[in-house]
């Protein structure tokens, strides 16, 4: 048996990248999802995959009521909510701090925050009844960033330090009857964006791959997929029900960067 037969879950920013990834991983699962995306088109392409297990949601994770829209839509097609997944975000690129003019600071300070945190504690508050009925779990999604400086500029790696902490009040709160969890996700080939204006996409970056290769004791770019099952196990009850306030680091080792990793074929 699958092992998400009969789960139904959300999924914020599920569109793309990894967000896609866990979507489709739930579907092979045996889950039904809803999806909140930002385009018809990533509504459609996700219909054209899997049809009915999934229900697509236009629209924007900083508003509430598209939140609120979301977590209806998976109780009214699903029954249920067992697990949510707040997973939207955007990137800063690495511009260094000093490189915002100050008149600036707090516009980008908010467009970045109002969708890496602010879009999180909605889909949460959004979801807790249907998570509490459901005895669910929340699994967000945060970064290599959340423990580590480099991965990204002040704002990006100070949004997801932010997030450290929310999980770990929120699942203080919500226990017993809802989890609370992260998978912490490293270099990875996706198509993260930035903030208005700034048509980059991650993945696009020249020598990426070449520069996270280096950088972890493992010695590879990710791909969405490689983190999606981590997902799978702290949402099912049979593998993880004794689990909250976990944060997973899948970031091919960053913690021991420092050890001299060995190349293949060498002893």
């Amino acid at each position: 048996m699958a092992r998400l037969e009969g789960y139904s879950a959300l999924v914020t920013g599920g569109g793309k990248g990894i967000g896609r990834a866990v979507v489709d991983r739930f579907v092979a699962e045996g889950a039904r999802v809803g999806v909140l995306v930002r385009s018809q088109s990533d509504a459609d392409t996700l219909l054209a995959e899997h049809g009915a297990f999934v229900a697509p949601i236009i629209g924007d994770v900083r508003n509430w009521e598209d939140n609120v829209k979301a977590v209806q839509t998976v109780v009214e097609r699903f029954g249920k909510l067992d697990t949510l997944i707040p997973n939207a975000g955007v990137y800063d690129f690495s511009d260094p701090f000093e490189s915002i003019d100050g008149a600036d600071m707090a516009e980008k300070y908010r467009q970045l925050f109002d969708v890496n945190v602010l879009g999180y504690l909605l889909a949460a508050r959004a979801g807790i009844d249907a998570l509490r009925a459901s005895e669910g779990s929340i699994v967000f999604t945060l970064s290599s960033s959340s423990f580590y400086p480099g991965g990204g500029g002040t704002l990006y790696v100070s949004s997801k330090h932010a997030l450290v902490g929310t999980i770990k009040q929120l699942a203080f709160e919500l226990a017993p009857e809802i989890r609370v969890n992260a998978v912490a996700p490293g270099g990875t080939r996706t198509g993260l964006g930035g903030l208005p204006g700034d048509d980059r996409a991650l993945e696009e970056i020249e020598g990426f791959d070449a520069m996270v290769a280096k950088t972890v004791p493992l010695g590879f770019l990710s791909e969405p997929e490689d983190h999606a099952g981590l997902y799978v196990t702290l949402a099912s009850r049979a593998d993880s029900r004794f689990i909250t306030s976990e944060i997973i680091r899948s970031d091919g080792g960053l913690e021991v960067r420092g050890g001299g990793r060995r190349r293949k074929g060498s002893k």
